[in-house]
This record gives C-alpha cells, structure tokens and sequence, in this order.
C-alpha cells in the first residue's frame, strides 16, 4: 500500500495533477492525472492506495488523455473512423484503448462513417470539381464502406453532376482558346473522365457544347499553334520536307485540313 501524501497542479497545465505518495521511504512523485480522474477517484490527501488501484488510475487517465486527442482532432472537422484509429495510432494510443476510444466516440454520436460520407460528399459538391467516381475513391481511402460511400453520393445527383461539369467545361473551353476547337473538346472530355465523371455526363456536356468553333478563334489559334511548329523544324528541314512536317504536327493538335492548307500557304511559302 501507498499513502497519498500531496496532490499539486501542474504549472504548465491547470487541468492536471501531480500525485505525490509515501511506499514506506518517503515522499516521491507517483504519477500525474486529469482533473476528471482526480474527482472520479476522489484523491485526496492520506488516502491509502493499493498497486491494483495505481494502475487503474495510470490506465483511466491514459485512455482519458487520448480521448481529448480524439475531441481535439474531431473539432476541426468530422473524421472517419480510420482517421481517429489513425491519429490515435500516430499518437502512440495503445491498440485496446483505441478500441475503447472508438466505441465511446460512436455510442456518443461523435463518430458515424456514414454521416462523414454524406458531409464529405456535400462539401466537395460545393467546393471542388471532383466528380462522383473520385469522391468514392476518397471516401475509401479514408476507410468508409463502399456501400455507404454509395449511399453518401446519392446527394450527388445526374443534374448536379451535370451542372458541375458544364460549368467547368465552359471554363476549360475559354482557357484553352489557343488550342483547336477539336483539341479543346478532347481536352474537356479527357479532363472530365479523369475527375471522375461517369460517361453517360460527360456526353450530355459535350452534346451541349458548341458545335461549332468560331472561325477567326480557330485561326488565331492555328497561327499561334502553327508559328511555334515552324520555329522548331525550320532548323532541320525546308521546302516540302518543312511543309509536310508542319501539317503533320497542326493535324495533331487538332485543325482541320482546309486551316492548315491556309496557314501553309501564308506562312510556309513566304
């Protein structure tokens, strides 16, 4: 048995408290403890304390502390159950009180995957331009259930959807008007599917875009493209070789025939 000769608060931390016992050799510090564990066990002064009951407090205020890293890590956004197993694990929590931590945070309504799916997926609805395949795998990663992240992007309808990625397809189009009509709705096809984007929205977007490129934008844009072409093979070939080359590399990049044939003619015959 121990007695518990002085109980002191910490200078650095008011909520905590330094626990000071006599094991028969005089007074030594024994251990420290939340303000909650002090009044739980109601320490006080002379009480006599057995190892048993040592541990017991050392053990509570250990999951105690953790558990104020978890509310401190939930208070800047809700988090998914691996986030906090996550956290906790990088805080070096041991694994049974991580257990322990979890299960309380749920029973508290603190902590519920599928409630982080469904606010993850309304945020990134407001804030990103991610489409529904990229916030799933997001979801995942941060370790919800497939089929809740499938319930979560129900909020994620076909006309929300559609509305986001017209929206940025419009944007993508007017930033990209040094490039061909052609090449700018590849662009925006390639752009859309890889920022998850299912195919049946992206052809809904891309039947609405224009039909048609404007014809002086597409010509400014094949003599800007057309310029750098000839800047870079007029130092390794001329005439026909030249020529040829040019048309090549403006057919990659998108322009039609007849726009070429006409760059060529004003500017590869001069």
């Amino acid at each position: 048995m121990a007695k518990l000769t002085k109980i002191t608060t910490q200078k650095k931390n008011k909520g905590r408290y330094n626990i000071f016992l006599d094991h028969g050799q005089g007074e030594a510090y024994g251990f420290s403890v939340d303000e909650d564990i002090l009044v739980k066990y109601r320490l006080q002064k002379n009480m006599e304390l057995d190892e048993a009951t040592i541990e017991a407090m050392k053990q509570t205020d250990e999951i105690h502390k953790s558990y104020t890293l978890a509310i401190n890590y939930l208070s800047y956004r809700m988090r998914s159950e691996k986030e906090i197993r996550d956290y906790l694990h990088d805080k070096e929590a041991d694994p049974e009180h991580i257990d322990e931590i979890v299960a309380r945070l749920k029973k508290e309504k603190l902590l519920d995957d599928q409630e982080f799916a469904n606010s993850l997926v309304r945020t990134r609805i407001m804030t990103s331009s991610k489409g529904p395949l990229l916030l799933k795998k997001e979801l995942i990663e941060k370790g919800v259930q497939a089929s809740q992240a499938e319930a979560a992007l129900e909020h994620f309808s076909f006309d929300k959807q559609y509305e986001k990625a017209m929206k940025f397809a419009e944007k993508k189009m007017k930033n990209d008007g040094k490039k061909s009509f052609r090449q700018q709705i590849q662009t925006v096809q390639q752009t859309l599917m890889q920022k998850g984007y299912q195919g049946d929205v992206v052809q809904e977007v891309l039947a609405n875009l224009p039909e048609e490129e404007n014809e002086e934008s597409e010509w400014q844009a094949a003599v800007l493209q057309g310029e750098k072409i000839l800047r870079k093979y007029r130092q390794k070939a001329e005439g026909y070789e030249l020529k040829q080359k040019v048309k090549s590399a403006m057919y990659r990049k998108g322009f039609t025939f007849d726009v070429i044939d006409r760059f060529i003619e004003e500017y590869c015959d001069n």
